[in-house]
């Protein structure tokens, strides 16, 4: 198994100055596990990305911090993804002969019959699924086979996913993970589409009607005030 590793250093930055780091090419996160007091550090961001496309969230990487070598998993990694980067990730320390949890992705293989043959489409509600093994049992995903799904209503759940026996599945045995919905025609859509369109007009009728009687909507100026209070660091607040 390839080993992973990353270099990472202290950072001193925070708060508001985040976002002029980051726009010079800097990823911050923090450091943090079991017998070790959470350390703010930061990495190159394409350093991180080549390495984070090859692990995920569930393959070891050794990061390598003030001259020692941590084994960690890249958790909560925050991503912008209108602007396609990472903004914040957390780097958790673990213990390689102690069993961890952590979610792993499902990889989806194969075609339905059910889609082949034009009688239902293909659903995937879930695209995650909590397990627990050792670091180094973890995978990096874990497939799924879709090709046998026949019917509309048919679905595989968790309970039918294939893993090595050194790896416990967390999630709950069923959930539904695949299902074969009804083949919906483009003229269902069309006219769902119309409907929504009508529903909608008919609610900015009665909106419109509403403010003439003297009455003032509160929804934008609630979600202005939610705005402001989720800005990302270093946003400016609107001046009056």
């Amino acid at each position: 198994m390839q080993k992973h590793t990353l270099t990472v250093t202290k950072r001193d930055i925070f708060g508001k100055k985040l976002k002029a780091l980051r726009k010079t090419g800097v990823l911050p996160g923090n450091i943090y596990g079991k017998d070790l007091k959470s350390q703010a550090v930061q990495v190159p961001v394409k350093e991180f990305q080549t390495v984070y496309d090859e692990v995920g969230s569930s393959g070891v990487v050794y990061l390598d911090f003030e001259g020692k070598e941590h084994p960690v998993l890249i958790h909560a990694l925050a991503y912008d993804y209108l602007k396609n980067q990472p903004l914040h990730a957390d780097f958790f320390q673990v213990n390689m002969k102690e069993k961890v949890k952590t979610k792993v992705p499902l990889h989806v293989v194969g075609e339905p019959k059910a889609v082949t043959e034009k009688i239902g489409m293909l659903m995937q509600p879930v695209n995650e699924i909590e397990v627990e093994a050792l670091p180094t049992d973890l995978p990096e995903s874990l497939e799924v086979d879709v090709t046998e799904l026949l019917e509309v209503g048919q679905n595989l759940k968790v309970s039918d996913v294939k893993h090595a026996d050194t790896v416990t599945l967390l999630s709950d045995p069923e959930q539904v993970i695949a299902s074969i919905a009804e083949l919906v025609s483009e003229e269902a859509q069309e006219q769902a589409a119309e409907e929504a369109a009508a529903a909608e007009a008919a609610a900015e009728g009665t909106e419109g009607a509403a403010t003439e009687g003297g009455e003032t909507p509160k929804a934008e100026g609630e979600s202005a005030k939610s705005e402001g209070e989720t800005k990302e660091d270093g946003a400016e607040e609107p001046k009056a």
